[in-house]
């Protein structure tokens, strides 16, 4: 078991920055690569981001590629997503999520969840 707790999260203005913040406890956190989704209202859960469990590669959708960096800390049992420039569009519901396959785009690959954190961007 793996208890994912998100943080972070807030009203940014476009163009500013954000960091998010995952904390995981229990199970060790290094087995599993990560990833980071977002929910905005009226659509479905997409994925955005995802780091292996070293942290050497990582994986962006194209709608934030270029835009935000997803980065772990893995002594401190932490996944960082970092929100530079972001846009009226991003706001959202985020979730962190641990991935024991490697899959990063198939969010059924995800085991366990944060309860998510609001971002607001407003333009």
């Amino acid at each position: 078991q793996v208890q994912l707790v998100e943080s972070g999260g807030g009203l940014v203005q476009a163009g500013g920055s954000l960091s998010l913040s995952c904390a995981a406890s229990g199970r060790s956190f290094r087995n599993y690569a990560m990833g980071w989704f977002r929910q905005a209202p009226g659509k479905e859960r997409e994925f955005i981001a995802g780091i292996s469990w070293s942290g050497s590669n990582t994986f962006y959708s194209d709608s934030v590629k270029g835009r935000f960096t997803i980065s772990r800390d893995n002594a401190k049992n932490t996944v960082y997503l970092r929100m530079n420039s972001p846009r009226p569009e991003d706001t959202a519901i985020y979730y962190c999520a641990a991935n024991p396959t490697g899959r990063y785009y198939v969010e059924g690959s995800y085991a366990y969840w944060g309860q998510g954190t609001q971002v607001t961007v407003s333009s």
